[in-house]
């Protein structure tokens, strides 16, 4: 699986939303990074896709609606990428593009993507879920937004 950029931000410069990946053991640590709560979810959920294929493979061809609440944001994150990960499943879809919208943590988020190709994407892993290790959404000291966690494989 091709790894975005994980170039370093620097405090007061304007934050690039970039998906992100961190070791963790048989699973997978992904991490979104931007500029806001919502672009970190956003990346969150493209780092989600790219550890099954690569996502420049995604054609844009179809979108599905998102809705979840949760009273913080560390568990609208674990919401989002598992309600995302059971339209994938259910829907038998990938995704290569998310909007995201949060008010009083109630997220309304749209994924844009196509039927799975077995095929033409290759999937490397099948995403069972979000989990609680590494949990994180945070705003960090040079104003980015990172929002992490484990997805079990």
């Amino acid at each position: 699986m091709a790894k975005p950029d994980a170039g370093a931000v620097t405090r007061g410069a304007a934050v690039e939303p970039r998906a992100d990946y961190f070791p963790h053991g048989a699973d997978v640590g992904i991490r979104g990074i931007g500029p806001t709560r919502e672009s970190a979810f956003e990346q969150a959920a493209m780092a989600l896709s790219g550890i099954v294929t690569d996502i420049a493979g995604i054609e844009q061809k179809a979108s599905v609606t998102v809705e979840c609440q949760a009273p913080t944001d560390a568990l609208l994150l674990v919401d989002w990428l598992n309600a995302l990960i059971y339209r994938m499943a259910v829907d038998r879809m990938l995704f290569s593009r998310f909007t995201v919208r949060i008010n009083d943590h109630r997220l309304q988020g749209e994924a844009w993507g196509e039927a799975i190709d077995r095929r033409r994407h290759a999937p490397a892993v099948e995403p069972k879920g979000a989990t609680y290790t590494a949990l994180k959404v945070e705003r960090g000291a040079g104003g980015e937004w990172t929002a992490q966690c484990v997805i079990d494989v």
